[in-house]
This record gives structure tokens, C-alpha cells and sequence, in this order.
């Protein structure tokens, strides 16, 4: 850290001195500190009124997804995934309900699911969906949208759709394996490591048969040793869980709030209406917007709501579909999974059924 700040600090104040140097030579007088703490008050209030809204909601997600990590066997999924590709459908979307994981921890739990031998376009639909259609992300839209309560019936029926419009474009035209590196099933593994040990103690068995009965005797004592130890070990995991998902959707957030108030601060409200109000352009805004600021499922729609009277109701709607679907760091978990290709190919198409699903939406539904 001090290495970083002594970096930083020549840089700094050689600009602060240029700056000093300019005003003397122009014979300027530094601004009044009214003119300069006026616009911070304001972003610093849009700041944590936004922060402060979403925060109870990502905790509550935090706690969820660390119960899931820690206490949802993952051989269960695979028991219940449906054959036909409908079914693969509707079960990816009623995961999102069973399983409310914020995109963040995504990733990695899809990751072991298929390797338990969850087909890829049910992943891929699981990844998708499964941040949105959950209780949590309808809460929070909920009272995020309280005087416009037909916007969280419009997120979650949205997504419903886009689920059946890739799914179905999966199951039809995904004929090549879409993974960077092949995913070894677990049971293989499993096997592997069984077929091992058994070797390994066929041929030592000889050489510990002697200390038998004396390891057989001392037995409850080590095996009570072990399950509080385990228990231990356990705890402190989910304790590392929560905290890091914490830590890590902490971020994003106030990065997006911070961003939020400083536009809502300093870009006049001329400005975002007349994009706000464009019958195209807004909602192709508001998906840039989204994928740029990669916010967490649970906390966007506080973000979206402030954006309420300067844009449509169906640019907000794409806002809230299509970021948690695909934005920054879902990209590039993605591509630590699958081939650039199919990355971009299904970024594409979601990008454009979202569009086209939310001008629908804004013409029969939120009007």
C-alpha cells in the first residue's frame, strides 16, 4: 500500500501544482467551496439512498446462496433433470426458484452440476435465468417498483420468455460441444481415486496389520476428534463464502450506485429524457448501460427506479432482464467455461430477444 500511494503521489500533486500555476498566471480565484460541496452533497445522498435500499436484499442473497453452497447435495439435480427438452426448460427455470444464486456464484455451482451430468443448453438456461427467477430478485423488484408493481410481474414473465426462446434455439441448432476444455464426470473421478486407495491399502496391508487392534481400540475417541474438527471446518467455510460474495457483489454495487448518482447529478435531465423517451433508443441504452455496470440481481432494480421518470417503462424492463443475463463479469466467467464463440453468439441473442420481448412488453403490458 505505501508503495502504491508513493507512486501515485508525485503524479498527483504535479497536477494539483500545474493547476495551482494555471490560476496564478490567469489570475483566477479558486471556485467558492459552496459551488464545489453542493454537487458532492448530492451525489454523496443519491449515493447512499441507493446503496442503503439494495443493501438488505444482497445480504439476504449472500445468506441463501451460502446455505446452497454448504447444504444442497448436488446429486439431487441430476436425479430430478428431465429428459425432454421442455422439461429441461421449465426445470432450469424452477431451479432459479430452488436455488436463488446471484450471477456471481453462478459460474462455479453450474460448473459442478455438469459435472454430474447436467446437459449444457440446461446449464446455459440455468445461468441465464437463474439470477432473475428467483423470490429474492421479485422482493426487491417488488418494492423497488411500489407504485409500479406490474414491472416485477413483467421482469419475471419476460424471463420466463427468453428461457423458452433459447431453449428451444439450443435444443435445435446446438450441435457441437460448446465447452473450452472437457468436463471430467465425477464419477470417473471418483472411481479413479477409489480404485487407488484400494491399491494403496492392498499393498500395505501387511505392514499396518500388526498396529490393528490398537487403532481399532483408540477408534471413537479419534472419530469424535474428527466431527468436531469437521464441523469446525465447516462453519469456517461458509463464514469465507458469505464474506467473499459479499465483498465481491459489494463492489459492483456501489460501483453502479456511485456511477447512478453521478449521472442523476451532473447529465441534465433534458439530456437522459430525450434518450428516455425514444422508442428504440432507450432500451438499447439501458441494456448498454446494464451490461457496463454488472450489477447484482438483487440490488438493480433500486438503481433502475431512479431512472423511472427520465426513461420508459420497457427501456427499465431490458435494463432489468438483460443485466443480470449477460453483462461484464458474466462475460468473462462465461468464456472461462465456453468457447468465445458460443459466448458471443449467445450474448447476441439474448441481447436481441431481450430487446425485442421488452418493446413487446412496453406495448400491451406497461403502458
Amino acid at each position: 500500500m505505501s508503495s502504491t500511494l508513493y507512486r501515485w503521489s508525485l503524479p498527483v500533486s504535479s497536477v494539483i501544482c500545474v493547476f495551482l500555476l494555471f490560476l496564478i498566471v490567469t489570475t483566477r480565484q479558486l471556485p467558492p467551496m459552496g459551488m464545489v460541496m453542493e454537487p458532492i452533497s448530492h451525489v454523496f445522498m443519491a449515493f447512499m439512498d441507493i446503496f442503503l435500499d439494495a443493501l438488505p436484499f444482497m445480504i439476504l442473497g449472500v445468506l441463501l446462496s451460502t446455505i446452497v453452497e454448504n447444504f444442497i447435495p448436488e446429486g439431487v439435480i441430476q436425479r430430478m433433470t428431465p429428459k425432454h427438452p421442455l422439461g429441461g426448460v421449465l426445470f432450469a427455470c424452477v431451479l432459479g426458484i430452488m436455488f436463488p444464486l446471484c450471477e456471481c456464484g453462478m459460474i462455479p455451482f453450474v460448473r459442478r452440476l455438469m459435472r454430474k451430468g447436467m446437459p449444457v443448453y440446461i446449464a446455459v438456461i440455468f445461468i441465464l435465468v437463474g439470477p432473475i427467477l428467483n423470490p429474492i430478485v421479485f422482493a426487491s423488484t417488488w418494492m423497488a417498483f411500489r407504485d409500479n408493481p406490474a414491472m416485477a410481474y413483467s421482469r419475471m414473465g419476460l424471463t420466463f420468455g427468453v428461457a423458452l426462446v433459447i431453449g428451444f434455439l439450443l435444443t435445435r441448432f446446438l450441435k457441437s460441444n460448446p465447452l473450452r476444455h472437457p468436463i471430467e464426470p465425477a464419477a470417473a473421478s471418483l472411481t479413479h481415486h477409489h480404485n487407488h486407495d484400494h491399491d494403496h491399502k492392498h499393498d500395505h496391508s501387511h505392514a499396518h496389520d500388526h498396529s490393528h487392534n490398537h487403532k481399532h481400540h483408540d477408534h471413537g475417541h479419534d472419530h469424535h476428534g474428527h466431527n468436531h474438527a469437521h464441523g469446525g471446518s465447516q462453519l469456517m467455510t461458509m463464514v469465507s463464502h458469505g464474506s467473499s460474495e459479499l465483498f465481491e457483489m459489494s463492489k459492483y454495487l456501489m460501483l453502479g450506485a456511485l456511477l447512478t448518482a453521478l449521472i442523476q447529478t451532473f447529465v441534465a435531465q433534458d439530456s437522459l429524457s430525450a434518450i428516455g423517451q425514444g422508442a428504440f433508443i432507450s432500451h438499447v441504452f439501458m441494456m448498454g448501460f446494464a451490461y457496463m455496470l454488472s450489477l447484482c440481481s438483487t440490488t438493480d432494480a433500486f438503481v433502475a427506479v431512479s431512472f423511472a421518470k427520465s426513461f420508459s417503462p420497457g427501456s427499465l424492463l431490458a435494463f432489468l432482464v438483460f443485466g443480470p443475463m449477460i453483462d461484464v463479469k458474466s462475460t468473462l466467467m462465461m468464456l472461462s467455461i465456453f468457447k468465445a464463440r458460443f459466448v458471443l453468439t449467445l450474448s447476441i441473442v439474448v441481447a436481441i430477444t431481450v430487446l425485442t420481448g421488452s418493446l413487446l412488453f412496453m406495448h400491451f403490458f406497461l403502458t
